[in-house]
């Protein structure tokens, strides 16, 4: 993974009703999620909507990123910004969801970053470019890691599907 900022830090404990607040629940569609990506974070979502960062930045968290409730929207808003999201450690439901969805996701015990770091992940490890320590990361399954690689379930999916009938029209 070539080199990424981090344009975000958050502690521990940061719930999906902060990722993507519950007033925001009608909407469902992943193409119009991100705009309600950390809504009440009024300066990051003025950012976000404006373009001022890049997409597949970084944001780095605490432990239980993506606690609380089982709404896939919190991960299809940021999804829709194509971030990597390094964190302590992830909530059970938000991490298969983000599996699900092809969000990057870095599992990453004892990361040390803070907002304007560049990192570097590669071969297990997260490499902080500004503060010249290495981290090393959890590996995903490498079923789980496929799919996120895939962009997701239905992506991983069909390509199964679409190598299975060109080995079956052979």
């Amino acid at each position: 993974m070539a080199n990424i900022k981090v344009v975000l830090k958050l502690g521990d404990d940061v719930s999906t009703d902060i990722i993507y607040p519950g007033r925001f629940m009608a909407t469902v569609l992943p193409a119009e999620t991100p705009q309600f990506a950390f809504a009440d974070n009024a300066e990051f979502n003025r950012k976000l909507k404006a373009k001022e960062i890049p997409p597949e930045s970084a944001m780095i968290a605490g432990k239980n990123f993506g606690c609380g409730s089982s709404r896939e929207q919190a991960v299809s808003c940021l999804k829709g910004y194509e971030f990597c999201v390094v964190a302590r450690n992830i909530a059970r439901i938000f991490l298969q969801s983000a599996i699900n969805l092809g969000l990057n996701i870095v599992i990453c015990p004892a990361i040390e970053a803070a907002e304007g770091d560049e990192l570097e992940i590669a071969d297990g490890k997260v490499f902080n470019r500004t503060s010249g320590k290495s981290f090393q990361a959890e590996p995903l399954p490498k079923a789980r890691q496929a799919i996120i690689d895939a962009g997701g379930l239905i992506p991983y999916t069909r390509k199964l599907l679409t190598a299975k009938g060109a080995k079956n029209s052979k």
